[in-house]
């Protein structure tokens, strides 16, 4: 995905995440670390600039929620959770960049199920690339993009990597 791909996707987020809503500042974003806290942002100055309204927003750590934790870390890069509004009958969109095996967004659900009972929680990636290993799918979905297990999806955004931008590298793995 492009650039112009990339801002375009946010804009149909951003529109599609009030679509439901009578009251536009009823659900609330919470980005998931790193980089889907980065896209959640994004979303959320464009609701702001095209709805004028802002939603609550949140960050998301899911590090010590993984069933991989203990086997896959040895020394793991601990990362910011804040949500700084009730999570208590609230409808929740995650944001993150890649679903791949639906772990992480499980991950995602039982630690927010830690700070609080939201009425629902809706899932947005920029990529679905397939592979899922438990029953887990996104709500909002910026492309579907079937790749092999050795294939690695790098979503790149601007504040992190300098470019918004998908690209998909043969030969990589990503988790």
């Amino acid at each position: 995905m492009s650039e112009k791909d990339v801002t375009r996707t946010y804009l149909r987020f951003a529109w599609q995440f009030l679509e439901p809503y009578d009251d536009p500042s009823e659900p609330a974003i919470i980005g998931m670390q790193t980089r889907g806290v980065y896209m959640g942002k994004r979303i959320l100055s464009l609701i702001e600039r095209e709805m004028g309204v802002t939603p609550d927003f949140g960050t998301l750590d899911v590090t010590f929620y993984r069933d991989d934790f203990r086997s896959r870390m040895k020394m793991p890069e601990v990362k910011v959770t804040e949500i700084p509004f009730d999570l208590y009958n609230r409808d929740i969109i995650l944001v993150d960049d890649v679903l791949y095996t639906g772990r992480t967004v499980r991950s995602a659900m039982d630690a927010l199920m830690a700070y609080g009972r939201p009425r629902s929680i809706r899932f947005c990636c920029m990529i679905d690339r397939g592979h899922r290993e438990l029953p887990v799918g996104a709500d909002y979905v910026g492309m579907k993009l079937p790749t092999h297990a050795e294939e690695e999806v790098l979503v790149k955004v601007r504040e992190l990597d300098g470019e918004d931008a998908v690209y998909l590298i043969k030969g990589g793995t990503n988790g």
